[in-house]
């Protein structure tokens, strides 16, 4: 008997910041492996989640959110980006459709122009829009960039959701699959957990603190009883933000701390001890072996 036939590929997910990638990534997926927020560029490194329908596995690469960058930080998000795009087999754009074509998506479609591997167009939230509006929208894109195909979404509520994915897993390659069955990121438990962290800070600090945080793992040590303890630093640029990050008498890092230690425990399947303390560094974006540690290249 011969072998079932198998495709596997890269796709890369990109979109201006806030279109809902990670959330997407995750619904394709059919679990959690990209940190979810409501602010705008929450994804900083280029983590993949590991799909799998109709014979193919689809290497999902979650890219950072472009936009105009100004840090150093910013432009190697930036560049990470549009480096997972060149590297992918199939590139997926992702636009909310209730923002339309804001001026960080038209720089997108222009530098999407001139790639020639297959491009596929979701335009996502479109529960919060008016359908004439997004009929001309589609239109209009499908004239200036001739994707493959579009489809309409809602990944937070997995409308759409299945037709993308059988049409993700039709236009993969033919070729044997990268990575075992059950495997579902190629992200390392410790840049998941320290990611899982920064989720915690975002979602219980979101009107009071800036995007000048970053979680750093100092020690990791799988004890014998089978759980693991794990220490972590949280990277504030001002007294003023570390002063929030902890909270009076230590309520605020405390509450972190014990949200992350479940999202943790749940990811590893096993008992997790987690310690948290507040560090000020004002250049910790300067920070060459951050970036290795995050996953993303120094730039000049």
């Amino acid at each position: 008997m011969t072998e079932p036939e198998t495709r596997c590929g890269f796709v890369a997910v990109i979109g201006a910041p806030n279109a809902g990638k990670s959330t997407l990534v995750n619904a394709l997926v059919g679990q959690k492996v990209a940190i979810v927020s409501a602010k705008a560029q929450t994804t900083r490194a280029r983590l993949m989640g590991i799909a799998i329908a109709d014979g193919s596995q689809i290497l999902l690469v979650d890219t950072p959110g472009i936009f105009a960058p100004k840090r150093r930080l910013d432009r190697a998000m930036v560049a990470a980006a549009w480096s997972g795009a060149s590297d992918a087999d199939l590139t997926l754009l992702v636009i909310d459709a209730d923002a339309g074509i804001r001026p960080e998506v038209e720089r997108i479609i222009e530098g999407l122009a001139d790639r020639q591997h297959p491009r596929i167009v979701a335009f996502n939230k479109v529960d919060l829009i008016d359908k004439g509006k997004l009929l001309h929208l589609s239109s209009e894109l499908a004239g200036r960039l001739k994707p493959d195909e579009i489809f309409m979404i809602s990944a937070s509520e997995g409308d759409g959701v299945p037709d993308l994915k059988a049409a993700l897993a039709k236009a993969m390659p033919q070729g044997p699959w990268h990575f075992p069955e059950d495997q579902l990121t190629d992200a390392t438990d410790r840049m998941v957990a320290a990611e899982l962290t920064r989720e915690q800070i975002y979602q219980q600090l979101y009107q009071e603190l800036p995007y000048a945080t970053a979680i750093e793992t100092e020690t990791w040590e799988d004890r014998p009883d089978g759980s693991t303890s794990i220490r972590q630093q949280i990277l504030v640029a001002r007294d003023t933000q570390k002063a929030i990050m902890i909270g009076k008498g230590g309520s605020r890092l405390k509450a972190i701390g014990e949200a992350a230690r479940k999202e943790i425990a749940e990811h590893l399947g096993r008992k997790v001890h987690l310690f948290l303390h507040v560090k000020v560094n004002p250049r910790w974006d300067e920070d060459r072996a951050l970036y290795k540690d995050i996953g993303l290249e120094w730039t000049s």
